[in-house]
């Protein structure tokens, strides 16, 4: 079943793909579903499966075979030519069973059933090719990257026949299909649409830029902010839609702008995200898209540099703007003239004019940490009210200190005496000790590679809910991947994850051997014994180093109190 709309800018392939079965055909399919072997799908992959079955990315109607996935990742087009940048795949479990032609049902974690798929492809994929022809790095500073080091090992394809959408629960009325978006659209008498990607609040640079981008394709705005999985640590969906929704009611006329919501897994992938984002905004009707500066960036490397340069994304979506069919509006600077009350794009400035800009890192370091309220002429009061409510002054924010190092290099005794510091300075404090944890939460792992990414992302997973609740947590652990510890940091808001590297060298580490450990493993008794025979992956730019063989624990744990101190995580006194 598809959907031609000709008012609009068609959709790309000029068909909408419909996957959802028909409601006559449908009660049959999911009781046929209910005999099937079950795949519960993550959270990226039913983002994937929703806007696969709406026809979000048409022309693309499967999770990708083998041949699309290889051309995409070698041309950035599907096998018959296609420009299509992103590979759409699904990972299967490895410890299940599939063969060629069968049929097995998509799910939740609830296991609530979403789909059929009929496999006609089974394939493995190498995380080293994928990382660096996708995403020019392999680099687990790169959240997608580090994510990958969990998928499994093969990926399948095959038809699907949709039962169900993933269900939400919030906002379902701006939740709108392409089609729905399309319709929406039409009855405002929209031809041109200028569609804006976000995943931040938007202050009044931004409602600026996008009026005037409205402004200057003749149309509308179709505000389309992703509510599916963006950068770790970036403002929660439910605060920026509220956010959103008050701008829209009280600061742009009814006419002129449309809000609705996109369940899209981002990769921050930078400048082949940006032209994938282009095909689904086309997709949604629109005919022009404005590329932002640095544009689906996922920061800093493990160098401390950007991953991708500002405006390469712009570059990209450029080059093949014609083939997309979508017109490309590149995002403007924009400064508040401070003696004339109004916004103004930065190369039009008269000479000597006062200007004011604050920064993404300035509103969250110099006004949300510190509870101080963000001034009218850069944010809407009902913008600043709604951050306000979210993100409290850092010293009732959450955080997680994250000791790592080699076994017996000191990370217990300086965690334990920094625990008490923290309680000395009014902050509910949790230890979580790696030697503890295994004897509860983790009982029963072994200490392979596999057993210990367990370990370690199950410590990440009860830490990153203690601070996102606003607790402190203290976490000890070998944690001997820089992958998994990458991973880790990903669960966390920016700035809330603290990597300390206690930095002791093997041989005192062994010279301590407390517990007798390094001398069974130098015996052969115990096996994949890190910093004997597996390795221990050191950190390249943590937040903190400590030295243990001139300094004590207690000046070790002050050392931490101070960066703490520094960072306005806890009074100054």
């Amino acid at each position: 079943m598809s959907q031609t709309l000709t008012t609009l800018n068609p959709p790309y392939g000029g068909t909408l793909v419909n996957l959802m079965v028909p409601e006559a055909e449908r009660q049959a399919v999911y009781e046929y579903a209910k005999t099937l072997p079950v795949i519960n799908l993550s959270q990226r992959a039913l983002c994937d499966l929703e806007l696969l079955a709406v026809g979000a990315f048409s022309p693309l109607d499967r999770f990708m075979n083998y041949e699309d996935y290889q051309s995409v990742l070698d041309t950035m087009r599907l096998k018959d030519g296609t420009l299509f940048p992103m590979p759409i795949t699904l990972p299967a479990p490895d410890d299940m069973r599939l063969t060629l032609h069968s049929d097995v049902a998509l799910a939740d974690e609830r296991n609530n059933l979403l789909a059929v798929m009929t496999i006609d492809d089974i394939y493995e994929w190498k995380l080293e090719e994928l990382a660096t022809k996708v995403f020019g790095t392999t680099d687990t500073r790169h959240p997608i990257v580090a994510e990958m080091h969990r998928w499994q090992s093969r990926f399948i394809s095959g038809k699907l026949q949709v039962i169900n959408l993933p269900i939400h629960y919030d906002f379902v009325n701006l939740r709108l299909t392409p089609a729905e978006t399309r319709a929406r659209l039409e009855a405002m008498g929209a031809k041109n649409v200028v569609a804006f990607q976000t995943r931040n609040p938007l202050h009044r640079a931004h409602e600026e830029l996008t009026k005037r981008a409205a402004k200057e394709v003749g149309g509308v705005l179709l505000l389309h902010p992703v509510v599916g999985m963006t950068k770790p640590g970036d403002v929660d969906h439910y605060t920026r839609v509220r956010a959103y929704k008050a701008l829209v009611e009280h600061h742009y006329q009814k006419n002129e702008v449309l809000l609705s919501l996109l369940p899209l897994a981002m990769r921050m992938g930078g400048p082949r995200e940006a032209v994938w984002h282009a095909i689904i905004r086309r997709n949604y009707g629109a005919s022009h898209f404005i590329v932002g500066r640095d544009h689906a960036g996922p920061g800093n490397n493990s160098k401390g540099e950007p991953f991708y340069g500002p405006y390469d994304a712009q570059a990209l979506v450029e080059q093949y703007a014609d083939e997309i069919g979508i017109g490309v509006v590149p995002f403007k600077m924009v400064v508040y003239l401070a003696d004339e009350d109004r916004y103004e794009e930065i190369s039009k400035v008269p000479q000597g004019a006062k200007t004011l800009n604050i920064s993404g890192t300035q509103v969250r370091e110099q006004y949300l940490n510190k509870g101080i309220p963000l001034p009218e002429w850069f944010t809407r009061k009902e913008v600043a009210a709604v951050l306000a409510e979210s993100y409290p002054p850092r010293t009732r924010q959450g955080l997680c200190i994250w000791f790592t190092g080699l076994s017996g290099a000191g990370k217990s005794t300086t965690a334990e005496v920094l625990a008490s510091l923290m309680l000395e300075h009014g902050r509910q404090t949790t230890l979580l000790d790696g030697d503890i944890v295994r004897k509860h939460l983790s009982k029963g792992l072994g200490f392979s590679a596999e057993d210990r990414d367990t370990n370690i992302r199950r410590i990440g997973f009860v830490a990153s809910e203690i601070a996102r609740h606003g607790g402190s947590v203290i976490c000890a652990a070998i944690s001997p991947y820089k992958a998994t510890r990458d991973d880790v940091r990903a669960m966390f808001s920016e700035g809330q994850f603290i990597e300390v590297f206690v930095d002791t060298p093997l041989e005192v580490c062994e010279a301590r051997d407390t517990k007798g450990m390094y001398a069974k493993a130098r015996r052969g008794e115990i096996k994949n014994f890190t910093g004997i025979d597996d390795p221990y992956e050191a950190p390249e730019n943590p937040e903190i180093v400590l030295t243990t063989v001139d300094c004590t624990p207690e000046e070790n744990a002050h050392k931490v109190i101070a960066y703490l101190r520094e960072h306005g995580f806890i009074n100054g006194d």
